[in-house]
């Protein structure tokens, strides 16, 4: 993938991490304050329209959400695609007759692996795996804010409660891809350069959702996710921590204090290679037992090495360094 090198181009795909980062931490309350404007001001009555329509979609972002490919399809996904560069690695073929459960990982700061590959064609998701259409799991929360989470569902990000993940990966025709950052939002809290840190350990959720659809797992990992910011030191047992922690249980959302390129909040320009490892077939089983869930979450978390050691020197990982979970 070549990328152009000329001050235009490198100023639109300035741009286009700029309005994604900003759409990530301030569109939601920009579209709160538009939406209470406009309810002061003569279009009042499109606001109760909207309202009245919002609440008879209130379950859409548990049933799919509302994707649309002219969206996904956008140029200002390529210039974001660019800026980093960002790459998807197809390891394995996929049935596009099977619905799947992929487990994505690390983290990071604001998750741009998973955005670039799931929610954009910028890297040629449906290209390279024809047939499946990927949803990314995002925090609940965020489809109760109105306007931005019709805006948000248009990439394909759907709510991460169990009925949204259980509506996909029942789907009878199958091609339904369930995208889940599996370190959740506290794993933001380790995403530092130089640190391949997993909340993993106890994070057996997904692996029982997988049991009760038969559905396969499939190991991600993101190459570089951990690079594009640096955090203020938050070890664990400081009062940073104990800080952020706190306020993460009461507002669901991790509030790491970090920074990029000049001190602002635009990532370093740091390669990202997604891999998409092989996937773990799974047989159904309605009510799994705990024996179950705890040897298939050991096979996967055996995979998810295995992906990392066979290809970290690849994607500029040293040798000597090894997944940590925790």
């Amino acid at each position: 993938m070549e990328v152009s090198s000329s001050p235009l181009h490198r100023s639109l795909q300035v741009f286009a991490v700029f309005q994604w980062v900003f759409s990530f931490l301030g569109l939601a309350l920009l579209c709160l304050v538009v939406l209470v404007l406009a309810s002061l001001g003569r279009a009042w009555t499109l606001v109760v329209l909207y309202l009245a329509w919002l609440y008879r979609d209130r379950h859409t972002p548990r049933m799919g959400g509302r994707r649309s490919a002219w969206v996904r399809n956008w140029a200002v996904w390529r210039y974001f695609r660019d800026y980093f560069p960002i790459t998807l690695v197809k390891t394995a073929e996929l049935d596009p007759s099977q619905n799947y459960l992929f487990g994505f990982h690390p983290h990071g700061v604001l998750v741009v692996g998973a955005f670039s590959n799931f929610c954009t064609e910028a890297t040629g998701f449906s290209r390279l795996f024809p047939g499946l259409k990927s949803h990314l799991l995002m925090l609940p929360c965020w489809f109760q804010v109105p306007l931005f989470r019709d805006y948000i569902m248009t990439s394909g990000l759907v709510s991460s409660d169990k009925a949204s993940a259980s509506y996909l990966l029942s789907h009878p025709e199958g091609g339904q891809v369930a995208v889940l950052a599996v370190g959740g939002p506290l794993e933001a809290l380790e995403a530092k350069p130089g640190t391949v840190s997993l909340r993993l350990r106890n994070q057996k959720g997904f692996i029982k959702l997988s049991l009760e659809h038969g559905v396969s797992l499939v190991p991600v990992f993101s190459f570089g996710e951990n690079e594009l910011f640096h955090q203020y030191p938050n070890p664990p047992g400081s009062w940073v921590r104990r800080v952020q922690e706190a306020l993460q249980g009461m507002l669901s959302v991790a509030l790491p204090l970090f920074h990029g390129r000049l001190g602002l909040l635009i990532p370093f320009r740091v390669p990202i290679h997604t891999v998409v490892g092989a996937p773990i077939p799974v047989q159904r089983s309605p009510m799994p037992t705990r024996e179950q869930v705890d040897q298939l979450h050991k096979l996967y978390v055996e995979r998810l090495i295995q992906l990392f050691e066979e290809h970290k020197t690849r994607y500029g990982v040293p040798a000597d360094q090894h997944l940590i979970l925790t």
